[in-house]
């Protein structure tokens, strides 16, 4: 950054700017925390036992210092290229019809307070309604750092099992839904996706009717012929726009694929994900005849499944990322 020419090539520059802002990211944090210790060891070092005042709030400024070595172990655990990146999520209601589709909602409302509670910011690309209720499938983007580092740990089929509430007999029934998530990929990583290798279909948007119908075909359908891929992109009115953010996501749904390729533990975690039914869930969510989360690759569980379907999700995420650490 110190060379006269630094300023010449500004996407180049841009580059290595965020590239100083990651580095920085990831050293200030361990240099403070190395700097409040030595802090503290002098402290101690000069305190007396008589000294009661000054030994409390040496305990208590310790204690806080743990807490920020956790946070910090925590997030070395994140160092995959991809982990900064914004996340890209898909929800699919899967068996159960109406039951699912309220269910595939419900996980939407999830991650989105999850994602609110973070700062991060909520891009809706395609919903398809369900027939009676809730949501058939989602995509949504979560810009934010790390986002997608957190989020991958989501992947699999959720479970649900409670009364229903379209069940006039108030039985209980058990509902599934399945969760995508992949990195988003930058504009500048070299893609080959040839014009004849795609079949673009437009389509006449969902609206609301009224002044808000949507008179135009304005969402966009790609559908990559080799790999069989289909993306769909309706949140934006213009259509250049939606094709825009169809290719960005093909882009990165491309990228994703050839990476699970190479790397032989993210393509058998990616496998792993089953037909959206029995057997196959990472996680289930049961809100009777007892209220329970549990996390089945980790074993990890709460009582308090309401507060996690409020969006605090966040010791599953750390459970499951500490455990692919180890």
């Amino acid at each position: 950054m110190s060379k006269a020419d630094f300023w010449k090539d500004e996407e180049s520059s841009k580059a290595v700017i965020k590239e100083l802002k990651a580095l920085k990211a990831s050293a200030d944090p361990f240099i403070k925390i190395e700097t409040e210790y030595k802090d503290l060891r002098d402290i101690v070092s000069i305190a007396t036992a008589e000294d009661a005042d000054a030994l409390r709030h040496f305990k208590n400024d310790l204690g806080r210092l743990g807490q920020k070595v956790d946070s910090l172990e925590f997030n070395s655990i994140l160092n995959d290229p991809q982990d900064r990146s914004n996340a890209i999520m898909s929800v699919n209601a899967g068996a159960g019809g109406t039951e699912s589709c309220d269910w595939a909602a419900m996980l939407l409302r999830m991650y989105s307070r999850w994602a609110e509670s973070k700062g991060y910011q909520i891009v809706l690309i395609d919903q398809l309604a369900g027939e009676e209720a809730g949501t058939k499938n989602v995509t949504i983007l979560i810009k934010g750092d790390f986002a997608y580092g957190y989020l991958k740990s989501e992947s699999g089929v959720h479970r649900l099992v409670r009364i229903s509430p379209f069940d006039s007999n108030k039985r209980r029934h058990t509902s599934f839904a399945s969760i995508d998530v992949i990195p988003e990929v930058p504009d500048d990583i070299p893609i080959d996706i040839k014009e004849t290798d795609l079949k673009i279909d437009t389509y006449r948007a969902g609206g609301k009717g009224g002044q808000h119908v949507n008179k135009t075909d304005s969402a966009v359908r790609i559908t990559h012929l080799p790999t069989g891929i289909v993306v769909q992109c309706q949140n934006e009115r213009s259509q250049l726009k939606n094709r825009s953010m169809a290719m960005k996501i093909l882009k990165a749904r491309l990228y994703e694929s050839e990476r699970q390729k190479k790397v032989k533990e993210m393509e058998s975690a990616y496998e792993a994900k089953k037909e959206i039914a029995w057997g196959s869930q990472i996680r289930s969510y049961v809100l009777h005849p007892y209220s329970m989360v549990k996390d089945h690759r980790t074993d990890h569980e709460t009582g308090n499944a309401q507060g996690v379907l409020e969006g605090k999700i966040d010791e599953f995420i750390e459970a499951y990322l500490k455990s692919g650490k180890k």
